[in-house]
């Protein structure tokens, strides 16, 4: 029997004696006073004298991070939203079978107390306990030394350990969080009703990706999980829904990286009679004001550099590539190759040759590029817009083009899409739109260095790992 195995029958066996004692293993309600970090933001700087009179009394839940027993009384930290707290038991100021119960628990339990704050000796904030209640047991132990492990894909496989374990790690999805927040309260002050689009599309598209396919057994048919919600939040701008935005996972059948997991979270907003130019603007404001909530500054350190969000550079892809007679494919593959790299500040690249925006609107004096910019920050691309193509012959036509490079073998070229062109042909309005990527956007804002540190459960490999 493993040293594990050993550990889970010792703390199933304590089950028995913890109700012995008349309380459950895995107990029921319990209605806190104070949250642990509502203590530590209010009475951090209270004098021992100022948490005497009055005395403030407080009733706290947590988990078991450390026990520390000395005789006739000890110590423990509970820790509760990342934070922890220290509270002393003493023999002789709680009920009997409560410091019995106090004997028996384990790190990793999950306790309820009664007690008031005090000051310890060494001076450290505390609670001195009154009554104890058993909320739940923990039978397996948690891991030592967890910060020193190598295992980065254990910390993902198991997350929830890796957020008791870690507090930083609750505070990069705290952080995450914000930014969500932030994107669509701005959003909606301008005007923007946030909408939803299928998951499930029999013809996908709005991005250049390939599919995960499903099958409908009632009907009998193929589907495919969304690459994109871009062709149906532009049907309803042709509905009269004239600044719509949806925050969407999006799937896309593609490698694995530091950079792409095949489920994603973007942001995706429409706005009609905009424009490119209307969506630079939008964005500068946007990512300023979602840095700002998010971290406090526009400025922000990752992986050794200071991004600043409240200046946004602008470059066309001919002057970031530096070869005016560069076109189509070739321009793009340069850039890619040579520039994207090595754009850390946060930068817009604008003009992009036709051939790889099927969905853009031509420039009106030059109609080998069209009016589209990407977002690059850190050497990554943050987002992806451009002035939306609104006229539905045009638009048959770059499905057509889509479709030629289809059959020449991209297997990530677009599909037509019938009844999006059939839409365009009730009349769109000129319109600009912008898909912001959340999870690289997260990762620049918490100094994440992979998109699996900012996403709760990655996509992993399958392990035969057997589940206890």
């Amino acid at each position: 029997m493993s040293i594990e195995d050993e550990l889970y029958e010792q703390r199933l066996a304590k089950i028995s004696q913890i109700e012995a004692l008349g309380f459950k293993a895995y107990g029921h309600r319990f209605d806190f006073s104070h949250s642990i970090p509502q203590i530590i933001a209010d009475y951090s700087n209270k004098t021992a004298e100022e948490l005497e009179n009055p005395r403030v009394t407080v009733r706290v839940a947590g988990r078991i991070l450390t026990i520390r027993r000395m005789g006739k009384a000890g110590f423990a930290h509970l820790m509760q939203d990342g934070e922890r707290m220290q509270v002393y038991v003493r023999k002789d100021a709680v009920p009997e079978k409560d410091y019995e119960l106090y004997l028996l628990l384990d790190i990793g339990d999950i306790i309820g107390i009664d007690g008031y704050l005090f000051r310890t000796r060494t001076g450290e904030l505390s609670v001195h306990v009154e009554k104890l209640y058993f909320l739940a047991k923990t039978l397996l132990p948690l891991p030592e030394k967890w910060h020193g492990l190598e295992d980065v894909e254990t910390r993902y496989r198991q997350r929830y350990l890796d957020m008791i374990a870690n507090p930083e790690v609750l505070k990069v999805f705290k952080t995450r969080s914000k930014i969500i927040s932030s994107l669509r309260r701005q959003l909606e002050s301008h005007g923007y009703l946030e909408v939803e689009t299928p998951m499930l599309q029999s013809i996908y598209g709005g991005a250049a990706a390939r599919p995960f396919i499903t099958h409908h057994n009632a009907l009998d048919i193929d589907l495919y999980l969304r690459i994109a919600p871009e062709l149906y939040l532009k049907r309803l701008i042709v509905g009269g829904l004239e600044r719509v935005y949806e925050i969407n996972r999006n799937f896309r059948n593609e490698g694995i990286s530091t950079r792409h997991n095949p489920e994603f979270t973007m942001l995706e907003f429409y706005q009609a009679y905009t424009d490119m130019s209307g969506m630079m603007d939008l964005t500068g404001e946007l990512l300023k004001q979602v840095a700002l909530d998010a971290t406090g500054s526009a400025i922000v350190e990752y992986q050794g550099e200071q991004l600043d969000f409240g200046n946004i550079r602008r470059m066309s892809m001919r002057d970031a590539v530096g070869d005016a007679t560069l076109s189509g494919q070739a321009l793009v593959e340069a850039f890619e190759r040579n520039v994207e790299a090595t754009l850390i500040q946060p930068t817009l690249i604008f003009d992009f040759p036709v051939e790889v925006s099927p969905l853009s609107k031509q420039k009106p004096d030059d109609p080998a590029f069209v009016d589209r910019f990407e977002l690059f920050a850190a050497g990554m691309e943050i987002a992806n817009a451009f002035t939306e193509l609104n006229d539905p012959i045009d638009q048959r036509h770059r499905f057509e083009m889509q479709l030629n490079a289809r059959a020449s073998g991209d297997t990530e070229a677009h599909q037509m899409d019938e009844d999006y062109v059939r839409a365009l042909s009730y009349g769109m309005p000129p319109a600009g739109g912008e898909g912001i990527g959340i999870d690289r956007l997260a990762m620049l804002l918490t100094n994440s260095k992979s998109i699996r540190d900012v996403i709760l459960f990655p996509l992993l490999r399958p392990t035969n790992a057997a589940a206890v």
